[in-house]
């Protein structure tokens, strides 16, 4: 008989830095020896995360449309038809950033219906602190509303794991304060402190990851009312841009200049980012620059140290806006590139929209036999 596939499951917020540790992940069970597949989420196609970590190698199936919890099948169908090359030894999942619940919607779901064929790691939620610190300490300044905040607090409820990501971005004094308020509010569930970037502190991750989850003795109660209209408080775009310009231009360049002029028109709306991820690619190099936050500063997370004439955009953004007026943010800081770069800009595709009301496939309602 063949050995359980380990399955494990990395949420949290938007811009949390879930696919960069995914990365991480994928390679650190690949130099074990072992056959990774991922498998990425999103209410749309057209994932950069998808895109990027296929550039890396990687073999990604992406379940778009819907989260994991409302398209059960969808996500198990993503992982048996990895079989079809060549069986995994460790499935990796993303889901999407608003989603919580996951728990009882996914993980004891797939232990009912799929027996002996997996074997689950602790459920690991990765703390974004940008916004982690402003609603974990009550401070004030920009951020989402109490809905969307029920959210990010029902994802660290849940967890059997809590990761404080971009430690390296964070002093100790910020660091001991997160941790002192998950403690506190969140009581019993390990935490760790990590940078995925730089990859500081993963080989305690690595380690709680081979542990199996500890049985729960009661589910999270989830008010899906409130569920819903946190997730419907996010515009959610994702478009497709081709861009052809006079001469080689730096794909650095693009992909930040595009995420700053995205940064600075939404300042001007006072609408708050969850999250801002543009890839840019040619036929041989990729760049993704971030912003996962008002507060924080645009990032190059992969840079391609090249340039091009030619390229394609794939722009992800999740902002506390409705989705016309980021449509409309978007086309237009589209055109002002091409003016800025020389060159023709082409908006391939592009879908803006509310998530709809999250309506699980199955849920379990009590861990009792």
């Amino acid at each position: 008989m063949s050995q359980p596939i380990r399955f494990v499951m990395i949420g949290g917020f938007l811009g949390a830095g879930k696919t960069t540790l995914i990365a991480k992940l994928a390679r650190h069970y690949q130099e074990q020896g072992k056959h990774v597949c991922v498998v990425t989420n999103d209410q749309a196609a057209g994932l950069v995360d998808t895109e990027l970590l296929r550039s890396q190698g990687l073999n990604v199936n992406e379940v778009a449309g819907s989260c994991f919890c409302c398209n059960f099948h969808g996500l198990t169908d993503a992982m048996d038809s990895f079989e079809k090359d060549q069986r995994p030894d460790v499935i990796l999942a993303e889901p999407v950033g608003s989603c919580t619940d996951l728990v009882a919607t996914i993980a004891l779901p797939m232990m009912e219906r799929l027996g002996e064929k997996f074997v689950h790691s602790p459920y690991a939620v990765v703390l974004k602190p940008s916004h982690g610190l402003k609603i974990l300490t009550g401070s004030s300044g920009r951020g989402f509303s109490e809905k969307a905040e029920y959210i990010f607090r029902k994802q660290l409820e849940e967890s059997e794991l809590v990761l404080i990501n971009r430690i390296d971005e964070l002093t100790a004094d910020q660091q001991t304060q997160l941790r002192d308020c998950i403690e506190t509010q969140y009581p019993g569930r390990p935490v760790i402190g990590i940078s995925a970037k730089t990859g500081e502190n993963l080989e305690a991750l690595y380690d709680a990851l081979a542990q199996e989850p500890t049985a729960r003795e009661k589910l999270m109660e989830v008010d899906y009312d409130v569920y819903a209209e946190g997730e419907a408080e996010l515009g959610w775009l994702n478009a497709t841009v081709t861009l052809v310009a006079d001469a080689a231009v730096p794909l650095d360049a693009i992909a930040l200049t595009i995420v700053d002029r995205l940064r600075a028109r939404l300042d001007e709306l006072d609408a708050e980012p969850a999250h801002l991820k543009v890839l840019c690619s040619s036929q041989t190099s990729v760049a993704v620059a971030n912003l996962v936050s008002s507060d924080t500063p645009t990032m190059l997370s992969v840079a391609a140290d090249t340039s091009s004439d030619s390229a394609t955009l794939l722009i992800n953004a999740r902002v506390s806006l409705a989705p016309e007026p980021l449509q409309k943010v978007v086309t237009e800081c589209v055109a002002e590139l091409a003016t800025q770069f020389k060159a023709k800009t082409s908006v391939e595709t592009i879908e803006s929209f509310r998530p709809g009301r999250p309506v699980p496939t199955f849920r379990v309602e009590s861990t009792s036999s």
